[in-house]
């Protein structure tokens, strides 16, 4: 029981905080199911996504471009073998019938004869198969036609808009924290892309303004789902994230409680990964964050889990996406 009961606070504390509700959760595209790259600030594997509308397919999934793994094909019975069975089930049918083992192969004059019509017969089955093997193989595809080499290039940055009052006033900028704390390069100094940073595997070029709309999108995430101004949630979300996170409020008002979420504040990120698939463009970034995380009872106002004098720190990874140029929305959300 005193287990049990260890096992139940440990569950309804986690759920506190966007997305610790429904763990790793979301889509990341045609690499959902593949780990991000590990990067400074969340140097350890993300957690595998656990709940995605996209279906995992398994191993066998592989990206546009790349070969398909060679599969074991069955093992073939062909001509050659049914002869050779054949003419040994005569041997045995004419030995059960009192002829003798090669007495059953009347058409042969000898032994001899026998072995050597088998030798050519063999050969010649031998050589048609190779034969028609070699015109059933495909052809290789050539090099060159590689996933990354399909999505080069650069994209202009989305112009982006003031960061509001509230949980974002007094932010540094994502420049002092995604981009700063890895590279040391001062705000306005750093590249349009990431492609002069070893280990970034920045396809797209991602630049300041992208940045900063990915901080923004973690402060007004979370303090959109601590107002559960569900409104603002499907705005700045897809509507698959969306609605994993509106389940987590419903949850929360069935219990009685409302997660209150303050004092959020970017301390370190950096870029694991941007990539292009058709359209649309996906950016996963890590990020180590300060946040005062409590859960109060809906009707008195009193704090039932958390400290509200505490500022705590999480690091997560956050996929966000773009479709046709559009704003950044969150589409996955990762556990370091």
């Amino acid at each position: 029981m005193a287990l049990a009961a260890g096992l139940i606070f440990a569950g309804s504390a986690a759920e506190a905080r966007v997305g610790r509700g429904g763990g790793s959760f979301g889509s990341r595209g045609s690499r959902t199911y593949t780990p991000p790259p590990a990067t400074r600030t969340a140097p350890d594997a993300a957690a595998p996504i656990q709940r995605s509308q996209i279906p995992n397919q398994g191993p066998s999934v592989t990206r546009p471009g790349t070969p398909a793994p060679n599969v074991a094909q069955p093992r073939r019975f062909g001509f050659g073998t049914g002869l050779m069975a054949g003419l040994f089930g005569a041997g045995l049918l004419g030995l059960l019938m009192g002829n003798g083992f090669f007495g059953g192969l009347g058409g042969l004059a000898s032994i001899f004869g026998l072995l050597l019509q088998i030798g050519l017969v063999v050969l010649l089955v031998s050589f048609a198969m190779k034969w028609f093997r070699r015109r059933q193989e495909p052809a290789h595809a050539g090099p060159g036609q590689g996933y990354a080499r399909s999505m080069g290039g650069s994209v202009p940055p989305t112009g982006g808009r003031p960061t509001s009052g509230g949980l974002g006033a007094g932010l540094g900028g994502l420049a002092g924290g995604l981009g700063g704390a890895l590279g040391g390069m001062a705000r306005g100094t750093q590249p349009q892309g990431e492609q002069s940073r070893p280990g970034v595997r920045d396809e797209i070029g991602i630049g300041e303004r992208d940045f900063a709309d990915f901080e923004r999108g973690l402060v007004e995430m979370q303090d959109a789902y601590s107002r559960e101004d569900v409104a603002k949630l499907w705005a700045i979300a897809t509507p698959e994230m969306a609605g994993y996170i509106q389940e987590e409020l419903n949850d929360n008002t069935a219990r009685g409680v409302v997660n209150k979420l303050s004092n959020v504040r970017l301390n370190q990120g950096d870029l694991s990964e941007a990539w292009r698939e058709g359209a649309t463009d996906y950016a996963t970034v890590a990020m180590r964050f300060g946040i005062t995380d409590v859960m109060v009872d809906r009707a008195s106002g009193r704090v039932v889990e958390g400290d509200p004098n505490k500022v705590e720190e999480a690091t997560e990874l956050w996929t966000f996406r773009r479709d046709q140029g559009g704003p950044w929305k969150v589409s996955a959300i990762q556990q370091a």
